[in-house]
């Protein structure tokens, strides 16, 4: 989750084929070991063809992988709606678990894996000359001008984007429509090149059929003698059905085949694999019926535009733009709804088929039975560094034979979220003078990385990486994210027993941050509600992990519902665990002192206090301090007791507070406030942003700071009452450890969260650290993270020395 955290910036924080294993020189025992095991047959150093580093390595890894096509963009919707048309498409590939891969052909050379700003660059050469449509046909012609140096922008059609991505050797291809038989295509011999290409690739292609205006039923023979398994969706209809017609989901051609989901289909491609049929499968998709227009009525919109096309003499490639230009103008902009609607259905459709295809290739699960716990594909979440951290940890691991074993005896239990995180990035047009914030209520052109998140895991990935025995307690959905999340956890080593896994009326949880061209947050959206439904199931679920691993320290995030945090509270109390409480959000922060509480000898103050540390931000802060007011907290007779021991006035002295922080920070009441809640959290580490880290802690009679003349400076009062409870308060104004430029920052995802794992490792070795010697190692870990593209930044290893 991003937070307010404690760096200075410069800104604010913020044409070789795929080889097919063999058919006679191989044998069939070699066929199936091979199957599902391609590899990227373009080298990298080739002119012609560029594959992403990201798609390279999804291949390689046997990631899912979703192949998309550009003429969408380049010939059909305007700049700059089409560069966010294109940013949507492959959000809704990342957040159904699959690596888009954006095909097209970008100052002349073919690319398989458009980058963020490559992809900008070619949507915003839509409708000029030199942006060409570009199908099998046309491939040579264009990359050839621009090895010759006349470089030409073109949108591959869906021909053109089956043949990169076989070379590529990527197996699923979402799609709007297919082309087809053109009417009267009989004499002209008026046929779609996808056909043919259908015929020879060996490409799973998910369309909406094909256009209405064109002869289906022609279209479905030609294919049959192409050699083309062509199988619709049932969508929930009984029986047989209609090969879907794009705009309408009836054709009045029924379908050769129809399977049931998206299993069916990734078990259609493996067995084409491993049969080593080189020709294509059709998939068709019909669009959601919400936004289906009626067979009737679509036909005699497409009678009207075709006869239009005649009559202005459009034929052979003009006719097609002409007559989906008329049947624009004539259902008033419907067809173009329809047009995305299904575009989106078909592109999540394709990537749910290409997850199931790769967990039946890594062998991974049985088709008809649920997925195991353990599953490669689960990197695709995770980038190089995260994978080779977890590889080395687990080879450590290996050698000293007893590291991170999965027993019930933990440091550290983590309770908290475990969500798929998304951060969009701005991208701003090429065009001067434009702001460098996203423009509000429109589509806008991003960067969308996507990585396993929520502020639980990445507090116990943290501890994970300095070796510190952790296990989370979380909850996912029985759905892909939740299978995935699951499947990386136990990719990076980390315990997923206290994982449980919900029923289908459950989603796991997600959280999407939209930030600025400069990677400043501006707004995030989190949801979280699988952590909020599972107040009844506390005894049975959880206590029992709790008690199990009998941990030093419970970090409790506040995603749980109120009730259910006093639960984990109360447990780790009557354990004798010491209790890390992180805030999450202004909102949800309040959750630590519900209005209940007045009355609750269950939050009583020190000594008998339920929470050890907070580390909440500046406003995070104020609404605890806020929420502690409301429930009546200052009025109880155990928080004046304290107060007076302390020695302040229970907004402390002002000049006292300015020697030790600053004017702004007393001003805006931050010391004041974390003055007033030490009785019931006796460590409060407060990050503020440019301004450091502050900390207020509560000191017990002894501490040697009373008597330190280093820590002299830093002693705001001291108990003269004779108490045994109290012997004064200690408040130090910790600057940022490094100065972070903007160009640095990579993500604030997670930044917050690494710092309090740091801490939690720090406070759990064998020979604790004062937390004091802790905040700056804190610190520097979540500069790593700041700087890492994870959540948590593995080099965080890199830190267990220091502790």
């Amino acid at each position: 989750m991003a937070r307010n955290f404690p760096f200075r910036t410069a800104t604010v924080l913020s044409s070789v084929p795929r080889c097919h294993p063999g058919i006679s020189s191989v044998s069939t025992k070699v066929v199936f070991q091979n199957r599902g095991h391609a590899r990227c047959s373009v080298p990298q150093e080739n002119p012609f063809i560029k594959v992403s580093e990201e798609v390279r390595e999804a291949i390689e890894t046997q990631k899912p992988v979703v192949a998309l096509e550009t003429t969408i963009y380049t010939h059909g919707f305007p700049y700059p709606e089409n560069v966010a048309l294109a940013s949507h498409l492959e959000s809704i590939v990342r957040v159904n678990g699959g690596i888009p891969a954006t095909v097209g052909v970008l100052n002349g050379v073919a690319r398989v894996g458009l980058q963020a700003e490559e992809l900008v660059e070619l949507t915003a050469s839509a409708g000029k000359p030199d942006t060409k449509k570009i199908s099998r046909r046309d491939l040579a012609f264009t990359c050839g001008l621009g090895f010759a140096g006349r470089r030409l922008n073109g949108g591959t059609t869906v021909s053109g984007t089956m043949v990169l991505a076989h070379l590529a050797a990527i197996k699923v291809f979402a799609t709007g429509g297919l082309g087809g038989v053109h009417s009267g295509g009989e004499s002209t011999m008026d046929i779609s090149a996808d056909l043919t290409e259908l015929g020879r690739t060996g490409m799973a292609v998910v369309s909406s059929g094909c256009k209405s205006f064109l002869d289906i039923p022609r279209t479905l023979e030609y294919l049959e003698t192409q050699g083309v398994c062509v199988a619709t969706f049932a969508d929930g209809r009984d029986g047989n059905v209609d090969f879907p017609a794009f705009w309408t989901r009836d054709s009045g051609s029924r379908s050769p085949l129809t399977i049931e989901n998206e299993k069916e289909a990734a078990a259609m491609i493996y067995a084409q694999q491993g049969m080593s049929l080189t020709s294509g499968l059709l998939f068709a998709n019909p669009i959601p019926a919400e936004y289906s227009i009626a067979k009737k009525e679509m036909g005699s919109i497409i009678a009207q535009a075709l006869r239009d096309a005649r009559k202005s003499g459009s034929v052979g490639s003009e006719n097609t733009p002409f007559v989906l230009k008329r049947i624009r103008e004539i259902t008033k902009g419907e067809s173009i709804t329809a047009n995305r609607a299904l575009v989106e259905a078909n592109v999540a459709r394709g990537t749910k088929v290409a997850v199931h295809l790769s967990n039946l290739e890594q062998r991974r699960q049985d088709w008809t039975t649920r997925p195991p716990v353990v599953d490669r594909r689960a990197s695709q979440l995770v980038d190089g560094p995260a994978a080779e951290a977890a590889r080395s940890l687990k080879a450590s691991s290996n050698s000293m034979g007893t590291a991170f074993p999965h027993t019930s005896t933990v440091d550290v239990v983590v309770a908290g979220s475990l969500a798929i995180d998304l951060s969009c990035d701005y991208i701003p047009p090429p065009s001067a003078n434009l702001s460098s914030q996203p423009q509000l209520h429109t589509s806008n052109p991003a960067s969308i990385t996507q990585t396993l998140g929520g502020v639980g895991q990445n507090v116990a990935t943290a501890l994970h990486y300095l070796r510190s025995s952790v296990r989370l307690c979380s909850s996912v959905a029985d759905d892909v994210a939740g299978s995935t999340a699951i499947n990386l956890l136990a990719e990076r080593g980390l315990q997923t027993v206290g994982v449980q896994t919900r029923g289908s009326r459950s989603h796991t949880a997600q959280y999407v941050a939209v930030n600025d061209a400069h990677k400043h947050m501006l707004l995030a959206m989190a949801d979280m509600n699988i952590l909020e439904d599972t107040i009844g199931d506390f005894d049975s679920l959880w206590k029992p992990h709790f008690d199990a691993c009998k941990p030093k320290w419970l970090v409790v995030d506040a995603n749980w519902h109120s009730n259910t945090i006093r639960k984990w509270l109360d447990t780790a109390k009557a354990a004798g665990a010491k209790v890390a409480f992180e805030p999450v959000s202004p909102a949800k922060s309040r959750r630590a002192f519900p209005a209940s509480l007045q009355t609750d000898a269950s939050l009583a103050a020190v000594p008998n206090h339920s929470i050890s540390l907070a580390t909440p931000n500046a406003l995070e802060l104020s609404s605890m301090h806020d929420a502690a007011c409301d429930a009546g907290l200052f009025d109880r007779e155990d928080w004046w007791r304290m107060i007076d021991s302390i020695g302040l006035s229970s907004s402390g002295s002002r000049e006292k507070l300015v020697s030790l922080t600053n004017n702004l920070l007393v001003d805006q009441g931050a010391p004041q406030q974390s003055i007033r809640l030490l009785p019931f959290i006796p460590c409060i580490l407060t990050t503020l942003g440019e301004h450091g880290v502050l900390m207020t802690q509560m000191l017990r009679p002894g501490d040697d700071r009373l008597t330190s003349p280093d820590a002299a400076p830093y002693v705001l009062s001291r108990s003269t009452d004779g108490n045994n409870v109290i012997g004064g308060v200690y408040m130090r104004l910790f600057p940022p450890v490094e100065t972070v430029s903007s160009d640095q920052v990579v993500s604030v995802n997670g930044v917050g969260d690494t710092f309090l794992g740091v801490l939690i490792a720090g406070l759990t070795t064998e020979k604790p650290r004062d937390i004091v010697d802790l905040v700056n190692i804190a610190q520097r870990g979540s500069v790593m993270t700041l700087k890492s593209k994870e959540a948590v930044s593995p080099q965080l290893s890199m830190l267990q020395s220091s502790l």
